[in-house]
């Protein structure tokens, strides 16, 4: 059993030729035609976002979209030899809807309602809320991952976060109501084997994360299989003191 996103159209090959302004990247196509694409990804996108890098794009026909082209992978070596990386930040929480409707992941197994962007806290919306009869709610939050800086090892920022600050805040406030609170990191990185937190990176992020655990917010972590043709959720990663 698993949970999958098809592409719904063949993604298109192109090198990277600059990302920036955060949400755009000029990448140049076989053709040899220089097209902008949209960044999904607020994030610094620590070496996968160099010139040169064979990437690969979703197209869209919306024709309210301003940019057709989204970028979806780069192959890049993270230590482990060359492989594809997931680079948009939007693809996890399909990849999570998929696998709670498929009871894959056994602790968010039987709840008969899924809700998505669901308002709670102060002005946050939670990207999940489970609930059964019977039992107490379930909010949950997925956050993407695709930061490597040591063979297999997958981090989480790879920027500072005030938001995800804010998100540990909120999970950890719906425990005094009796809520469950679960965060799920999705690493877009075939070759990881560990998750750890980048203290380094976001100090304030680290603290918030040792106290929500402490609270009782659940963690959970998962790698994905990343292919030209979609993205699964393949298994648990553990967390490590790095």
């Amino acid at each position: 059993m698993c949970a999958a996103m098809h592409f719904t159209s063949p993604l298109i090959p192109g090198t990277l030729a600059r990302r920036y302004k955060r949400f755009l990247a000029d990448v140049v196509l076989e053709s040899g035609e220089m097209v902008t694409a949209h960044v999904a990804n607020p994030g610094a996108m620590t070496g996968l976002d160099r010139p040169f890098a064979p990437v690969w794009l979703s197209t869209s026909d919306n024709p309210v979209r301003k940019l057709p082209y989204t970028w979806e992978l780069v192959e890049t070596d993270l230590g482990s030899g060359p492989e594809l990386v997931g680079v948009n930040t939007g693809q996890p929480n399909a990849l999570v809807s998929d696998a709670v409707a498929a009871g894959l992941i056994p602790q968010l197994r039987d709840y008969s309602s899924v809700r998505r962007e669901v308002k709670y806290g102060a002005n946050s919306r939670v990207d999940f809320l489970l609930e059964a009869p019977g039992r107490a709610p379930c909010y949950l939050e997925v956050k993407n991952v695709h930061l490597m800086r040591r063979p297999r090892l997958a981090e989480f920022p790879d920027c500072v976060t005030e938001r995800g600050a804010k998100h540990l805040d909120a999970l950890s406030a719906v425990l005094a109501m009796g809520a469950r609170a679960v965060l799920v990191f999705i690493i877009q990185i075939a070759s990881a084997d560990r998750f750890s937190i980048a203290h380094d990176i976001d100090p304030a992020y680290a603290a918030g994360f040792l106290s929500a655990r402490g609270k009782g917010v659940e963690v959970l972590v998962w790698r994905c299989n990343i292919g030209l043709h979609g993205i699964d959720i393949a298994q648990p990663v553990p967390i490590v003191d790095a």
